[in-house]
């Protein structure tokens, strides 16, 4: 008797017709598969090891708690009509970037885990009650309107530490080493040269290929001081550093607001997968939300960073038309096995700040510009103060990172830029909303949308970690993501 599957078999495993689709439910052969999910961790690992390259996190860490969050993710989305979970890869989200490095001022990375922690446990009740409320009240907090600010804000205020990498300044002693600012030119038109002159997947992960041949440039610089540690010393086998959070309000205050981003970039993650599969998953956004929650407790509980869901897997989901699970769940031990291999993590430490200063200005710049496509793909329309005044306030106190400190009880506590920007928006939006409908006004600020301009719903997740897939017309404004 034949014993039964979990993935039902596409075909016979091996041929996809030029118009096949593998459901989340479906799989290729096991060796087809497995290739298919270590394609995924490739397609993740660009981004998901910056994180803890420039916020000082250790790599390997991350890593691990990265694919560990994403079996996490798919066992929380079970159910709701998915009978095997969201085909999803969860890593380092760069949204914790910015108060992460803010937090570790006033107690190392201890404290930045335990507002990481408290940011999962946000996003995980959040997630709970969408579940079991519905999803409507998210786009009704968030629109288009404040969710493009709050996306652009946070590249803008990340650009001063890709300004530092890219002159060479090391942080931790204060000095300059010479050399970083031609390291990171090199690394910049790598990534411009690989991203317009590869085809396929090569070019979709252009940012890894533009660090490995910025590392290539730095490695005959070493006596510049240009490559940091010693990888040949390190262990070929060995578990991850573990790190346990200690608490404290300033770092819950300014790590809690990342969840505004992270809301987002599930929201649209899971769109997209919905628009690729044909299925409509808005009943899953709480599961998702709930996974993705659960993934960044983990992580804040053992030494990783925060987490969020891939686009960069979306663009291999889209280009291989195989959204199977069983290929994210071999990305996730993949990428657990990788996290126990030390040399590794060692060589991933010895990255010049110069490769990270070209990366960053790629990618930081991409976060803020990502912020004005989420703008233009939903019709935001800034003729109407009520889109135009929060946006503006809200970009200004990111970009100056204006940072407001209490002294209380426990202590001193302050909110950054990100933080006080993304709730500026948030605010400032619907109180001139409500204003202008039942104030002095009664309407006259609301410039209406004209009947043919329908709104613009975005499925993808450009956020910051990789390019959009697409958009679709709905009939009224959907949640983009970062």
């Amino acid at each position: 008797m034949a014993h039964p599957q979990l993935w039902a078999v596409h075909g016979d495993g091996r041929h996809l017709g030029p118009t096949d689709v593998v459901a989340p439910d479906e799989r290729l052969d096991w060796n087809r598969t497995i290739g298919i999910g270590m394609q995924h961790v490739i397609a993740m690992f660009g981004a998901t090891f910056l994180v803890p390259l420039i916020t000082g996190f250790p790599p390997t860490t991350t890593i691990f708690f990265s694919g560990v969050g994403t079996l996490i993710f798919i066992a929380m989305t079970v159910g709701r009509g998915q009978r095997l979970g969201l085909p999803s890869y969860t890593g380092s989200s760069f949204a914790f970037i910015s108060p992460v490095i803010a937090a570790q001022t006033h107690g190392g990375i201890a404290v930045a885990l335990g507002g990481i922690f408290a940011a999962g446990a946000v996003l995980f009740v959040i997630g709970f009650f969408v579940d079991r409320y519905g999803s409507h009240w998210i786009n009704v907090v968030m629109p288009p309107a404040v969710t493009g600010a709050v996306v652009a804000l946070i590249g803008l205020n990340l650009a001063p530490v890709a300004v530092q990498n890219w002159t060479g300044y090391h942080t931790s002693d204060g000095k300059w080493i010479q050399g970083q600012a031609f390291t990171a030119f090199i690394t910049v038109a790598a990534i411009v040269l690989c991203t317009v002159l590869l085809r396929g997947f090569l070019g979709r992960i252009s940012i890894l290929l533009g660090v490995i041949v910025g590392y290539l440039v730095a490695w005959p610089q070493h006596q510049l001081g240009q490559l940091k540690g010693n990888w040949n010393a390190a262990d070929w086998i060995g578990f991850p550093d573990l790190t346990a959070p200690h608490f404290t309000w300033r770092a819950v205050a300014l790590i809690v607001p990342v969840v505004v981003v992270l809301l987002a970039e599930n929201t649209g993650h899971i769109k997209a997968v919905g628009s690729m599969t044909g299925r409509n998953l808005d009943r899953s956004l709480g599961r998702g939300f709930m996974g993705d929650g659960a993934a960044t407790m983990l992580a804040g509980l053992g030494g990783g960073s925060g987490t969020t869901t891939y686009a960069e897997n979306i663009g291999v989901m889209a280009a291989t038309k195989v959204y199977s699970t069983a290929a994210y769940i071999t990305a996730g031990l993949t990428a657990i096995a990788l996290a126990m291999i030390p040399k590794f993590g060692a060589i991933i430490v010895s990255i010049p700040i110069g490769v990270l200063g070209g990366a960053t200005i790629v990618l930081y710049g991409l976060i803020a510009v990502l912020g004005g496509r989420i703008w233009v793909e939903n019709h935001v329309d800034f003729k109407n103060p009520v889109n135009l005044f929060p946006a503006a306030i809200g970009l200004i106190i990111g970009s100056a990172n204006l940072t407001w400190t209490s002294s209380g009880g426990h202590g001193d506590y302050s909110f950054n830029g990100i933080a006080l920007g993304a709730f500026a928006t948030i605010i400032v939006y619907h109180v001139m909303n409500v204003a202008s409908k039942y104030g002095l006004m009664h309407g006259a600020l609301v410039t209406p949308t004209p009947a043919d301009a329908p709104a613009v719903e975005q499925i993808a997740t450009p956020a910051t970690d990789g390019p959009p897939t697409g958009t679709k017309h709905v009939a009224g404004s959907g949640t983009a993501s970062p």
